[in-house]
């Protein structure tokens, strides 16, 4: 019972998945903070207010608090920004490196009778002599 369970902790992708989760995590405090401590009192500076948290609209004795959305906006994009060009951009341009580039059309074909490799364009087997029907090479 616990040898199956060693063996799926211990599998490769479930290790993968609870390194991520963990610099995620490791990641969010490092970008809430660069929101709160940096990029909001920049931006705050233009409208005169210390804290975008302090955006509050009130309708009928009830609060909405827009500026706590607005924290959360700009900290998803910063995320958002990160990630794209840290992990997607690489990684899509080391898929593009390391993939097999499209295979080139084929230049030969089975010989009907024996099976052989012969050319797209030849009349003949060369190894059986029969008479086979020429294929116009794809373009």
């Amino acid at each position: 019972m616990f040898k199956g369970f060693r063996n799926f902790l211990l599998r490769g992708n479930v290790v993968d998945l609870a390194v991520a989760v963990v610099i995620g995590a490791a990641f969010t405090n490092i970008v809430n903070s660069l929101v709160k401590d940096i990029i909001n009192p920049l931006i705050a500076a233009t409208v005169r207010k210390p804290d975008f948290s302090a955006f509050v609209i009130t309708i009928h004795g009830g609060k909405v608090l827009y500026g706590d959305f607005l924290n959360a906006l700009i900290a998803f994009l910063i995320i958002a920004t990160a990630v794209y060009f840290g992990i997607v951009l690489p990684i899509q341009s080391l898929m593009k490196k390391f993939s097999p580039s499209k295979a080139a059309p084929p230049t030969t074909r089975p010989c009907p009778e024996c099976l052989a490799d012969i050319p797209l364009a030849a009349k003949r087997c060369q190894h059986c002599t029969q008479p086979v029907e020429p294929v116009a090479p794809a373009a």
